[in-house]
């Protein structure tokens, strides 16, 4: 929950494969809010029962709630990108399923035994997709990305309702059905694309797929601040589940506009859009617990004025700001959340982060029509409006000690930041990378004579010179001594190119004297590389190093563009 950077949606649309992700995003997105609509309303014309309206909310949350943790052990084991794939091409043929039922008007409880089959096939992909997004954009931009992200669901909030209302008043349900399929189709080619992939982690090193569920579950539970994050996604969602059922009565009973209350989903997905104007400017601010408090009371609260308010287009407008306040929520503790994870984690905690989301969901769903018949629909609306605003004021202070926590954290870390900021290997990292490759720095000191690293040795980290002195020295290729190359004093660094090569140590690193330094693990480097462009000094100084020690050798600069990839990953742990 520290400080960050602007994050630039312009930046991160430069991304070709950032590009190809949203746009296969748009298109499954648009086809499920349509189809979302449309399911609700052949279960209500076949039913016409307010329980069955939210059995239609929960057969397709209760059976993701289950399959979402493995969902996530999925994304890992096999690479995300065909991991996605799969699950749109099987989506396709379980919305086809569902257009057969439709249009035969087949029994309610047929069409939503297969809506339950359709969510759990897609279990793995909001999981996968959180992982690839910071891959993707890195740290400084990781904000602006899941903004994008959350703005293409608005924009499908508001064309998939609002394109299932008109092919349902034009033509039926099963259509709309039809429609979505296709979007499955075209979201899998978009995919197939993508240049980026993942490398996948084989889930029986740790002891099983269900001691992976596990890890994510420890991940969450053990850290107060990954728990207050989730809390608040899970909270909007309970929310948005009072609402599909909510909604549906407040069109037809309180704003005469019948069962078909797309047009208040519209409203939100609008509120969203606005906030995306402005919400990566929010990420960088220092009291993130401030404007994810806010944002809470500001979804929750307005919902009390639609006690006394019978116009549509009040309420179109009520909802709007409510629509920027849960954007605004999801947004920035989504980001929290992923910048406080280890890469390879990401993938399993969110696989029990959406699972305890569609949790939420299912419940504010679940009790919602009890509320209505146990104390009716202005009662239903008061509490929903203030037991939230009230929870958030109980737990504001402990979120605000962790603004705290991170501001002290971050000036503890900042005499480490300075350091590496005048490196050039370093050269335009952002500050949360800076701050993390500091934080997890291990510091070392060693006596005159020790040895740094050694000559042929496998490269498994960088080492940051912070005080004292070294000497470098090689066999050169067809030689058997060690030749004396040259002198290194604080602040410096060695060891980059084995990293960045694949290869074994070119050179042997000893302490001249008493020295400091820190040691920066393989992988943590790799990801900040991957992250920034390497300035032409770097690059320039990394040859000349490589030229005294093996005059024959050639540097390869990696593509920056493809610098994620599964072989760099591999050359990062092998060397």
């Amino acid at each position: 929950m520290g400080q960050s950077v602007a994050p630039s949606y312009r930046r991160a649309l430069r991304n070709r494969d950032f590009r190809l992700l949203t746009g296969a995003l748009t298109q499954s997105a648009m086809g499920d809010w349509a189809y979302n609509v449309a399911l609700i309303v052949y279960v209500y014309n076949q039913t016409h029962s307010a329980a069955w309206v939210s059995a239609g909310t929960l057969c397709r949350m209760v059976p993701s709630f289950f399959a979402s943790p493995y969902g996530g052990v999925l994304s890992e084991r096999f690479e995300r990108i065909h991991v996605m794939i799969s699950a749109d091409l099987l989506r396709f043929w379980t919305m086809l399923g569902l257009t057969i039922i439709a249009a035969t008007h087949t029994a309610a409880w047929v069409a939503l035994l297969v809506a339950g089959l359709n969510s759990v096939v897609g279990t793995t992909y909001n999981p996968a997709t959180a992982a690839m997004v910071p891959q993707l954009l890195g740290e400084e931009d990781l904000a602006a990305g899941n903004a994008l992200l959350e703005t293409i669901n608005n924009v499908a909030i508001i064309a998939g309702p609002a394109v299932g209302a008109i092919v349902l008043a034009l033509g039926s349900p099963a259509t709309v059905m039809g429609i979505d399929s296709v979007t499955f189709l075209i979201s899998a080619a978009l995919l197939s694309r993508l240049t980026a992939r993942s490398v996948p982690t084989d889930v029986t090193r740790d002891g099983g797929p269900f001691r992976q569920v596990l890890v994510g579950v420890r991940a969450i539970a053990g850290s107060s601040t990954a728990v207050l994050l989730t809390s608040f996604t899970i909270v909007t969602t309970a929310l948005y589940g009072v609402d599909t059922v909510l909604f549906l009565f407040i069109s037809k009973d309180r704003l005469g506009t019948g069962p078909n209350y797309g047009y208040l989903l519209v409203a939100l997905g609008c509120g969203g859009i606005v906030a995306a104007v402005f919400v990566n400017r929010l990420a960088a601010l220092p009291r993130l617990s401030l404007v994810l408090s806010a944002g809470m009371i500001a979804y929750a609260a307005p919902s009390a004025l639609l006690v006394v308010v019978h116009q549509p287009s009040v309420a179109f407008g009520i909802e709007v700001v409510r629509g920027i306040a849960t954007l605004i929520v999801d947004v920035l503790a989504m980001t929290a959340l992923q910048r406080s994870l280890a890469p390879d984690m990401i993938s399993r905690v969110f696989g029990v982060f959406w699972a305890l989301v569609i949790g939420g969901l299912a419940l504010g769903a679940f009790v919602t029509p009890f509320l209505l018949n146990a104390t009716g629909l202005n009662t239903t609306l008061l509490l929903t409006a203030l037991v939230v605003p009230c929870a958030v004021v109980l737990v504001y202070p402990k979120l605000a000690s962790l603004d705290r926590i991170s501001a002290i954290t971050a000036e503890d870390l900042a005499p480490r930041v300075r350091v590496f900021q005048r490196l050039d290997i370093f050269a335009g990292a952002s500050q949360p990378m800076l701050e993390r490759l500091a934080k997890n720095a291990t510091e070392l000191v060693l006596e005159a004579g020790t040895s740094v690293l050694r000559q042929g040795e496998p490269a498994d980290a960088l080492y940051v010179l912070t005080d004292g002195k070294v000497e470098v020295t090689a066999r050169r290729e067809r030689g058997r001594k060690d030749h004396h190359i040259r002198y290194m004093s604080a602040p410096s660094y060695v060891g980059e190119i084995g990293l960045l090569q694949g290869i074994p140590r070119t050179a042997t690193v000893t302490a001249v004297e008493a020295c400091r330094l820190w040691r920066i693990d393989g992988d943590a480097f790799l990801e900040s590389v991957t992250q920034t462009p390497m300035s032409s000094a770097f690059v320039s100084g990394m040859t000349t190093r490589l030229k005294r020690t093996h005059p024959a050798g050639t540097i390869v600069i990696p593509d920056q563009s493809d610098i994620e990839s599964a072989d760099l990953a591999d050359a990062g742990r092998l060397g």
